[in-house]
């Protein structure tokens, strides 16, 4: 069963500025994807800047957090992020945005989870 740390986007920014690294690379050591030295490094500072770590299940996964986002994390390994401040919306699929949303209803979010589920 897989595994990754949870984080929020602001801890995701502030890591990518400290180990002045990619979404790509920070992607792959909060999904354990990579081992290297770096990745464990970034890891340690995840848990140190509140990360959660969680077991990935064949089921969504639904966060709340304080910083006014919702994250749903789907089991083909997709992430849909909503702002609850300005109502957009995000999908990152493997580290990187694949599609942005300026303004997400409530109704228009089983649409997104269904074209993000098709992302290989």
């Amino acid at each position: 069963m897989g595994r990754y740390i949870h984080v929020t986007k602001e801890t995701r920014q502030k890591l990518m500025k400290v180990f002045n690294c990619t979404s790509v690379m920070i992607w792959k050591a909060l999904t354990f994807e990579s081992d290297s030295e770096l990745a464990c490094k970034i890891r340690k500072a995840a848990y140190a800047n509140y990360g959660i770590l969680m077991s990935k299940q064949p089921s969504v996964e639904t966060f709340h957090d304080h910083d006014n986002y919702m994250r749903q994390y789907l089991p083909n390994g997709a992430m849909l992020e909503f702002s609850k401040n300005d109502s957009s919306g995000d999908v990152f699929f493997k580290g990187l945005k694949v599609r942005h949303y300026d303004v997400v209803m409530l109704n228009d979010i089983e649409g997104i989870q269904n074209w993000a589920m098709t992302l290989r």
